[in-house]
């Protein structure tokens, strides 16, 4: 699945930014999903795709640090879809 018929088909369609960190281990998916952020204003969306089954943790402990949230996310075959607003 490309990750456009995936945000497509999913929780990122309206997400105000993508990112796409398949293949990349723990941390570059938080890492990647920080700078994504940033780069957003406050109440915007985030998707995110991982293949690290680490980011399903990481990233709900990472929104309670750092007052974002995790609006849903999604276990799609072997991806890890996060949805994330910026707060």
């Amino acid at each position: 699945m490309s990750s456009e018929q995936a945000s497509h088909s999913g929780i990122g369609h309206d997400a105000d930014a993508h990112v796409d960190a398949r293949g990349h281990r723990c941390p570059m998916p938080l890492l990647m999903a920080k700078r994504g952020l940033n780069g957003l204003d406050e109440g915007q969306t985030l998707f995110l795709m991982s293949t690290d089954a680490g980011s399903q943790r990481d990233f709900e402990v990472f929104a309670k640090q750092s007052g974002h949230e995790v609006l849903e996310s999604l276990t799609v075959n072997d991806e890890f879809h996060f949805l994330l607003r910026k707060n």
